[in-house]
């Protein structure tokens, strides 16, 4: 996977769903572990050093990066309201950490497969295909790439997941909680998409700290499946064996993502977050396909995936249910 024994790794996001399945992977390798986090976010899980900072002002920041041999960048504002939001949550901490942590030995970015852009067919899209965001939230992972590249240059090393899963996540959880009760809305016609177990995912980025790795990786659990398999998947986790699709059509579920986006903007006079269905999610949606190609993770830095999609469906149904999520 990756040597990273006795090396000291800082990690953005690691009390999110990715990092908490990162984590455990980095203690086996023997990293020694500093997690970033705001004094709001709740650390009383995490058993590692804590560094308090704040991404999108900077503060703190250069005390918690000092000494650090590895930054882990996965903190990510993945539902925003606009823009705006977007670039603020993703962009601007990039800069922040470019200009607090010049003397790190490496940079692993968690990007996504939405900076890249949507592609239908194989072998999917590349590293080296030109970039054609959808989405707010792509254009803000691509710009956040090119600042932490003009920052860090040959340190930087870039993964880009497409869609991950597993128990902890909550943009997800919605769809899970639909199929429970035996419905799945898919936009238009199914669609063809990759994805990854967040523990795979997590195996990923090790591979990514290794000194061999160089550049941006896709990645991927092997190859595409519809959307419609993929719900199918989670219904049979949940012991859902009859389950309806339905394919709604592209206006409509465009619709439905301005009035839930209006609905978020009112919400947030209150304090209610961003919603997981709003037009940016829409815009991406409607492209018609997420494939990746993830030749060269494979051959360069040799990953292999190890989790099946039945098994992860099982681990993240069994997680939310610990949870009494589902």
């Amino acid at each position: 996977m990756s040597d990273v024994y006795g090396k000291k790794i800082c990690l953005t996001g690691a009390t999110g769903f990715l990092g908490s399945h990162l984590l455990p992977f980095l203690e086996q390798a023997g990293a020694e572990i500093t997690c970033i986090a705001r004094k709001s976010s709740n650390v009383e899980h995490i058993p590692h050093k804590i560094a308090y900072a704040d991404l999108a002002s900077g503060k703190g920041l250069r005390e918690a990066l000092k000494g650090q041999d590895i930054l882990i960048h996965m903190a990510a504002l993945l539902f925003g309201y606009g823009y705006q939001d977007y670039l603020a949550g993703n962009a601007t901490a990039a800069r922040q950490i470019g200009l607090a942590a010049r003397d790190l030995e490496k940079v692993v970015h968690v990007s996504s497969l939405a900076a890249a852009g949507p592609c239908a067919t194989l072998p999917g899209v590349g590293e080296t295909d030109i970039p054609g965001p959808v989405s707010a939230y792509g254009w803000s992972k691509l710009m956040s790439e090119s600042i932490l590249g003009n920052f860090f240059g040959e340190r930087l090393v870039v993964l880009r997941p497409p869609i991950i899963y597993g128990s902890g996540d909550r943009g997800l959880l919605p769809v899970f909680r639909g199929v429970k009760r035996g419905i799945a809305a898919v936009p238009g016609w199914s669609f063809p998409v990759s994805v990854i177990h967040a523990d795979d995912a997590a195996r990923a980025i090790l591979c990514c700290a290794d000194e061999k790795a160089r550049g941006i990786y896709h990645v991927r659990d092997g190859a595409p499946l519809e959307i419609a398999d993929f719900y199918r998947a989670m219904g049979k986790a949940l012991g859902r064996d009859k389950l309806t699709i339905v394919n709604v059509p592209l206006p409509i579920m465009g619709l439905s993502a301005v009035i839930s986006g209006f609905a978020g903007q009112i919400g947030k006079f209150f304090g209610s977050k961003p919603p997981n269905w709003n037009p940016d999610k829409y815009r991406e949606a409607r492209a018609g396909g997420w494939v990746a190609n993830d030749k060269k993770i494979v051959k360069e830095i040799g990953f292999k995936p190890q989790i099946s999609l039945a098994d992860g469906m099982e681990e993240a149904v069994g997680g939310y249910r610990n949870q009494d999520l589902l």
